[in-house]
């Protein structure tokens, strides 16, 4: 009786452990779908805001394979990640994380909507791609909607940034 007891209470235990575990597994697979559905209304409205379209990392990928005449920008630190890896052809020229409203060239590394012009090139309907590091960061938010202000015609953001780049194995350039 004894062992049939304790058999019996260890069975209750285990199926409240194990009914508890998928509780909180259950939890947090809807509480990790709240922030997944906050960073996708976060970037469509930023889309919406900017006017410019977005750029998954397959079809990047496939853009540069068939040699698709595009300008590639990478809106990351120089020192801090631009130099360390990016996007193959990618130019850099910093934007900063919050939202550039107004031209400041203290929050553009010192460069100015001039450079940004010479960088893109003269040709308004040329592809241009921005990214940044990932979805959440909104430095390619910046760059891509200041070059829709700027009059280029055929925006998109890279969304997944440079760890979309690296996580789908593709290859980065380094400067050395």
């Amino acid at each position: 009786m004894r062992l049939f007891r304790l058999l019996f209470t260890l069975v209750i235990v285990c199926a409240v452990s194990l009914g508890m575990t998928g509780m909180v597994s259950a939890k947090n697979k809807f509480a990790k779908e709240v922030d997944t559905e906050a960073v996708a209304v976060k970037l469509v409205r930023e889309v919406q805001q900017g006017g410019y379209n977005v750029v998954t990392t397959e079809e990047l990928k496939k853009w540069m394979d068939a040699g698709k005449d595009m300008v590639i920008i990478d809106t990351m630190p120089y020192e801090a990640s631009y130099k360390k890896g990016h996007v193959p052809g990618a130019r850099q020229f910093m934007f900063p994380i919050p939202e550039m409203k107004s031209w400041n060239s203290a929050e553009t590394g010192g460069k100015t909507q001039d450079d940004f012009i010479k960088l893109l090139g003269s040709d308004k309907n040329k592809i241009v791609v921005v990214y940044c590091g990932f979805v959440k960061c909104t430095r390619s938010h910046n760059g891509a909607a200041w070059a829709v202000k700027l009059g280029y015609k055929n925006v998109f953001r890279h969304p997944g940034g440079i760890f979309a780049w690296r996580g789908a194995k593709f290859p980065v350039e380094k400067v050395k």
